[in-house]
């Protein structure tokens, strides 16, 4: 058993001290999850990868609810779809209008490239997401770890418990579906 998953276990039984000593554990790939994630975001986003683990963790760990993890891979399925649901929150923060909805951001400076995906881009994608959920349950836990985390396909397949093959199927899937749903706007990661 890794010192991850004991942790976690310890977590599950109310050790109050075992959510200190997971963090350092897991920080550093936490981080590195949520600045790949951040990488795809537009120029100027306020939400920088630090707030983003930070927020995440607290979600996972410091909730009034009780979490169970089964194992390591299973906490980071668990932090990347609270990635997912704290980057769709902001983006619908900032599609409101008293955060600037409507505007559209101007850079001043032309070399620097444009962004893959606007807050209607990712609530789009968020959208189709939670369809995929309802048809194809374990596709769209590739797509959120993929997409949300940056996790590679064989990093993928180890979270799951998944083969390589079948999740690189699952991933081929997912992307012609979510083409299909949000049509050519350019969304879609490969």
């Amino acid at each position: 058993m890794s010192d991850v998953t004991r942790i976690l276990s310890a977590i599950e039984q109310g050790d109050p001290s075992a959510a200190e000593q997971l963090l350092p554990l897991v920080y550093d790939e936490l981080r590195q999850l949520a600045a790949q994630k951040l990488a795809h975001e537009k120029p100027g986003q306020t939400l920088e990868a630090t707030a983003l683990v930070h927020e995440a963790y607290l979600r996972l760990v410091g909730g009034a609810e009780e979490q169970r993890w089964d194992s390591r891979g299973h906490f980071f399925v668990a932090a990347a779809e609270a990635m997912r649901r704290i980057l769709v929150e902001n983006a619908r923060r900032k599609k409101r209008f008293k955060h600037g909805g409507g505007r559209r951001r101007v850079d001043l400076d032309p070399l620097e490239p444009s962004a893959v995906s606007s807050p209607e881009d990712l609530l789009a994608l968020d959208e189709a997401l939670t369809r995929l959920t309802d048809e194809e349950p374990v596709v769209a836990e590739v797509v959120k770890l993929r997409y949300f985390a940056g996790l590679t396909i064989a990093q993928t397949a180890a979270a799951l418990r998944l083969s390589v093959r079948t999740t690189n199927r699952h991933w081929v899937y997912a992307r012609a579906w979510l083409y299909q749903q949000l049509g050519q706007s350019g969304t879609e990661s490969s």
